[in-house]
């Protein structure tokens, strides 16, 4: 069957920035296989499915890795709003849509003109509320606990994120993991992946990040950027009282080491739920048989 297809670069401020990102407008009719196999062939980081929503929603998606289904995951999920209102696939109501993952309902917001291109267009996804949980890491691999602040903290918003803040934003740029080792102490506690992270605050954007996911979950040695593991540590920093910028916001900055340069904007409300929001390019648009 002819099928819709878009590739996307969201979290991009320009084409080829950001983290890859492929969408199947039309994927009713695909089984849990076939979608699987699709993401494998395409090879992306992420490939999302777009499927009518069930009562209560205006879409539903389903997320895959190369090797498995996630719950939920920041950058196919804002650049799925994004497709969605571009393509006018749903009306948003009183400016918001509603998202069905295996997360559960989630809110979306577009902002900016979806008419020409949709350039202008900038999507916003309120992740699922991130919470910390209660498990003691192994000791750190050989390499990262050279560039520790502090020992790691585990926190889950579908993925489940170790988060380590580093000593410096130079240490964090300058970090090289040992991948194989890196992914057994991921498959240990059967974590999505490793998030660190550290204070930037002279530069454009407030936090510098990177995020690793070599283990089975994902197979990915480093994520170009990512939403759901910036919205862990988003939460994190509004917990311990350190949120950059407050209510207004911060920019995070991800991807430079693999030149992809992205940028995700985040919010937290009181209640620490968090918003994780930014620019999408289409750079590829056709239809697949499949």
């Amino acid at each position: 069957m002819r099928r819709r297809y878009l590739q996307l670069d969201v979290f991009a401020e320009r084409p080829g920035a950001g983290n890859p990102l492929a969408v199947v407008l039309d994927a009713a009719g695909l089984e849990t296989a076939d979608m699987q196999a699709l993401a494998a062939w395409l090879g992306l980081s992420e490939t999302v499915f777009l499927l009518p929503a069930d009562p209560g929603a205006d879409y539903r998606v389903r997320i895959f890795t190369p090797r498995s289904e996630l719950p939920f995951a920041g950058h196919p999920s804002v650049g799925a709003a994004w497709a969605v209102a571009r393509h006018r696939l749903a009306q948003p109501t009183r400016g918001e849509l509603i998202q069905q993952c295996a997360a559960g309902r989630l809110p979306a917001r577009i902002a900016g003109d979806g008419d020409g291109d949709g350039a202008a267009m900038v999507a916003w996804v309120r992740s699922p509320r991130p919470r910390r949980c209660d498990l003691t890491p192994a000791p750190l691999p050989p390499g990262l606990a050279a560039v520790a602040a502090s020992p790691p903290q585990l926190w889950d918003n579908g993925p489940r994120w170790w988060l380590l803040e580093a000593a410096s934003a130079g240490a964090l740029r300058a970090l090289r993991p040992d991948f194989a080792a890196l992914a057994q102490w991921l498959d240990a506690s059967g974590a999505t992946g490793l998030a660190v992270h550290a204070a930037e605050p002279k530069a454009a954007h407030a936090l510098a990040v990177r995020a690793f996911c070599p283990g089975a979950a994902v197979g990915v040695p480093e994520d170009p950027v990512t939403g759901s593991a910036n919205a862990a540590i988003a939460a994190r920093l509004h917990a311990e009282g350190r949120l950059p910028g407050g209510r207004a916001g911060y920019v995070a900055s991800q991807g430079r080491e693999l030149g992809r340069d992205g940028r995700v904007w985040l919010q937290v409300e009181d209640a620490g739920d968090v918003w994780i929001g930014g620019a999408v390019q289409a750079v590829i648009a056709g239809t697949l048989d499949w």
